[in-house]
């Protein structure tokens, strides 16, 4: 079992003076000959063949939260993957992730004009109507190969699934985004049990922590997220923790001299919606996790000492992995290659 960090940066844009050229954020979990996708950002389908990796061993696709920095190249996915998934028709690939909102959210107290919500006909769909939407987006083209090619269509290769969240916990997208809940199966074969948990990601929700438990060890990947204890709870004991970091001083420096109601509200959102090097690392500390890793790393174009600090404060391995690093989860030091 291992991991290979296919993008690390977060963030919906393209970060200026990046010299390591981080992509966006997508998580490979590698057991035996069969790889897990967690998340599709930006460059995913390069970095998946950057990797070695072989879409025709795709086990499933998992998606975080329907943020566009997690989903903007699941098209590429669902569109390319027509011409490597053939195989696949009688045996699609489970594409799974957040359901419908059900509600918008709620506007900023910083408004000073109230904006108008796109889409206004569905305007919070879930990941199978995401999909549904994406295949629709690219009719022309798919149906061309469908009819000219005779391409199997996406819908014969992909699995959409909403996830359902257990009744029971009491959630609802504004007024309980983030109950306090055991963690449930997701997803289950020969190789992984995948499970789930909410957790804390203000304006969206849901919001998904996964951890993924094979035979050789456990990797948990946190999503994006401000320190959460459901999050604790999926991770206890985990081999790997992979959690997201935001350096705050960069946000105070992008926004703190702002005072039109956008850049107040965008300070507002990170303040509210991440987490810092210290608090992933006290995540990590009271889930008992063997090794840390930061991804998601919001600005991408951070000095490596903003995350490099991390190492003093937590006692077991800490790591700040790059683009297509790779994490082994079988050997006992949690050894991480470079590409």
């Amino acid at each position: 079992m291992k991991v290979v960090t296919l993008g690390t940066a977060g963030g919906p844009r393209w970060w200026k003076g990046d010299a390591k050229d981080r992509a966006g954020i997508s998580t490979a979990i590698v057991v035996e000959d069969r790889f897990y996708l967690v998340d599709a950002g930006h460059g995913v389908g390069r970095r998946i063949r950057q990797a070695g990796l072989e879409l025709e061993n795709l086990g499933g696709v998992f998606i975080t939260h329907l943020h566009s920095d997690h989903t903007i190249d699941l098209p590429s996915l669902v569109v390319f993957g027509m011409h490597e998934l053939q195989q696949r028709v009688g045996d699609p690939v489970p594409l799974m992730g957040p359901g419908p909102r059900g509600a918008l959210p709620p506007i900023s107290s910083r408004a000073e004009v109230t904006p108008r919500p796109v889409a206004p006909n569905n305007p919070t769909p879930g990941i199978a109507g995401m999909f549904d939407n994406i295949v629709a987006a690219f009719a022309t083209d798919l149906n061309d190969r469908v009819l000219d090619s005779l391409r199997p269509s996406p819908e014969l290769l992909f699995d959409p699934r909403d996830i359902a969240i257990p009744d029971s916990i009491g959630y609802y997208p504004n007024a309980s985004p983030t109950p306090d809940m055991a963690p449930f199966v997701i997803f289950e074969d020969d190789l992984v049990t995948v499970t789930a948990t909410l957790v804390e990601h203000p304006p969206v929700a849901p919001a998904f922590a996964f951890r993924f438990d094979s035979e050789y060890g456990s990797v948990t990947i946190s999503g994006d997220t401000c320190e959460t204890s459901n999050l604790v709870r999926l991770a206890q004991n985990t081999d790997l923790l992979l959690h997201e970091a935001i350096d705050f001083e960069w946000v105070d420096s992008m926004y703190e001299h702002r005072t039109d109601d956008e850049g107040r509200a965008s300070r507002d959102h990170h303040y509210k919606s991440h987490t810092s090097v210290e608090g992933a690392i006290r995540v990590a500390t009271e889930a008992g996790a063997g090794s840390l890793a930061l991804h998601h790393l919001v600005p991408g174009s951070a000095d490596d000492a903003v995350w490099a600090k991390g190492g003093e404060l937590f006692a077991g391995q800490f790591l700040v992995p790059e683009d297509l690093d790779t994490i082994n989860i079988s050997t006992p030091a949690y050894s991480m290659t470079r590409s």
